[in-house]
């Protein structure tokens, strides 16, 4: 595995496990005025769990990196399922992080694709040249 995409890996991965960790502590509050008012599910609920799926899904990413190419996808996969959360977030007006302004909760949106192919990346969904051509032949 290339030393970038490695790298890629386990800085996203730590990041999740710090998220989670707010998550649980103290940022639980402010993740908690992000989850939607249309969510069928308690507020307090919502972070918690969200929060113990980042913690397993960052610490994954960093521990089994023989499996990175199925929690890149997890983990991609997580961040497409947040996102109508900060699209609530943006059409709510709800102020959390710093996100004071209809122009700021806006220019969000536009990081959570780089979320989704940064964790792509880290696990290897997206290769170039020799390195991708280990696939199989259906012959």
């Amino acid at each position: 595995m290339p030393a970038l995409r490695t790298a890629a890996r386990i800085v996203l991965g730590a990041a999740m496990i710090g998220a989670g960790i707010a998550h649980l502590t103290s940022q639980r509050q402010e993740f908690g005025a992000q989850v939607p008012q249309w969510f069928p599910l308690d507020e307090d609920l919502t972070v918690v769990g969200s929060g113990v799926v980042e913690i397993a899904l960052g610490a994954s990413f960093i521990a089994l990196p023989r499996h990175g190419r199925l929690i890149g996808g997890l983990l991609a996969a997580f961040y497409v399922v947040i996102f109508p959360g900060n699209v609530a977030q943006y059409v709510e007006g709800t102020d959390a992080f710093g996100l004071d302004t209809d122009r700021k909760r806006l220019v969000r949106l536009f990081f959570q694709p780089l979320l989704v192919l940064w964790a792509l990346y880290g696990g290897g969904w997206l290769r170039r040249g020799r390195e991708g051509s280990t696939r199989r032949s259906v012959d």
